[in-house]
């Protein structure tokens, strides 16, 4: 799989995106496409933490955030400082409802996902989309390591 991820000219801000349908492989995908970008722009040191945030983010938009026969975008900025993951579906939240991480009991095998985003990215969060579905990102700071 090839990226189309070209390596930051000196302190100018890039950006690379991709759609993933709703299937469970694009999980997979969509990881494989977060790691590749970092390594088409020379980015290293948080590369395993930003892996497994883009894997539980798309997870959750395949689970819970993609309305049928809709697709989820991931998107990564990166402006020399900080490194934002982005993951875009098609479903909102309700008005008035919080997404947070829950403190699931140790017996259930799931709910865990935004409790490792939180442990793992510098801040996190989500934004309503002005058509439709949401936005929930990642801050990942590192600076240049070319």
């Amino acid at each position: 799989m090839t990226f189309d991820a070209q390596a930051p000219a000196a302190g100018l801000p890039v950006a690379a995106q991709r759609l993933f349908g709703a299937r469970r492989q694009s999980i997979r995908h969509a990881r494989e496409f977060a790691v590749g970008v970092m390594d088409g722009w020379g980015l290293r040191r948080r590369v395993e933490d930003v892996r497994l945030c883009a894997s539980e983010l798309a997870s959750n938009a395949l689970i819970h955030g993609t309305i049928h026969d809709h697709r989820f975008l991931v998107r990564l900025d990166y402006d020399g400082v900080r490194l934002r993951l982005e993951v875009h579906d098609s479903r909102g939240r309700e008005e008035g409802a919080e997404l947070r991480a829950r403190s699931p009991r140790e017996t259930e095998p799931r709910g865990r996902g935004l409790l490792i985003v939180a442990a793992l990215a510098d801040a996190w969060g989500v934004e309503g989309r002005r058509d439709l579905g949401k936005v929930v990102w990642a801050h990942f700071s590192g600076g240049e390591e070319r």
